[in-house]
Parts: structure tokens; sequence; C-alpha cells
């Protein structure tokens, strides 16, 4: 017991706040400190939206320099199954995307391949009816 009251007021006076006979001094904020918030917190936002914008930009650079390899187009067959036309080279795969797995279906060579003169099979309805609302309009 006595070793318990000993510690305390070797705390107490370590820590003159803490004691009970000791006056709370208020520390009021200054305009100043203000300002060295507002200072930190825009530090700290123009570094984050930097580092998004970033991440934008790199997001479609290529570390191998050109790309070989695009998606064409995807058509979702369920919750979790797909089929996806990919080009990698002159070659066009049809794709079986599952959860698990990958398999090709089918592989377009050739005379075969869809290329961007059949472009409109693959856009989806909203993008045809716009082309076509946009052709119907005459220009102003």
């Amino acid at each position: 017991m006595r070793l318990k009251i000993a510690f305390c007021g070797l705390l107490f006076r370590g820590c003159p706040a803490l004691a009970a006979d000791a006056p709370l001094a208020a520390r009021t904020v200054a305009s100043g400190d203000i300002a060295n918030w507002s200072l930190g917190l825009l530090i700290v936002l123009s570094v984050f939206f930097l580092c998004a914008w970033a991440m934008r930009k790199l997001a479609g650079v290529n570390v191998g320099g050109s790309s070989k390899m695009r998606v064409l187009g995807g058509l979702s067959l369920g919750m979790r199954e797909k089929v996806v036309l990919l080009q990698v080279g002159n070659k066009q795969l049809v794709l079986g995307v599952t959860p698990g797995r990958i398999q090709t279906l089918h592989v377009l060579e050739g005379d075969d391949c869809l290329g961007s003169e059949n472009a409109s099979l693959m856009e989806t309805g909203f993008a045809r009816k716009l082309k076509q609302a946009m052709k119907g309009r005459p220009d102003a």
C-alpha cells in the first residue's frame, strides 16, 4: 500500500497538470494555429489528388511498349460466366471465362476476324441508338 502511494506521489510530481491542486491553464487557439492546420491539410490533399491523377494516367500505359493484346468485347452469360473476344496480333480468340477457368472456345484468323467494319456488332444497344440519333440529326 505504501508503494502505491509513493508511486502516485512520484507520478503527480512529474506531471504537475495531473495534480489536484495545480491550476489548469487553458490554451487558446490562435489564428496562426489554424493557418498551420489549413496548410498541412492542403498539402496532404494535394498529394492525395496528385497520386490519384497519376494512377489514372498510368493505368493505360503498357510496360512492354505497344499493346499486342486487347479485349474487343464481352458478353455476360450469367452471374459469373462470360464470353470474351480477345485480339492477339492477327488472331482473335473467343474465350469462355468462369471464376475457376479460362478456356479457348474458338480462334478466328484471316477473313474470319471481326474487323473495325463489324464494330457495330460489338456496340451496346445504347451506343447504337445514340449513333443513329446523331446521324439522323442535321448539324446545327
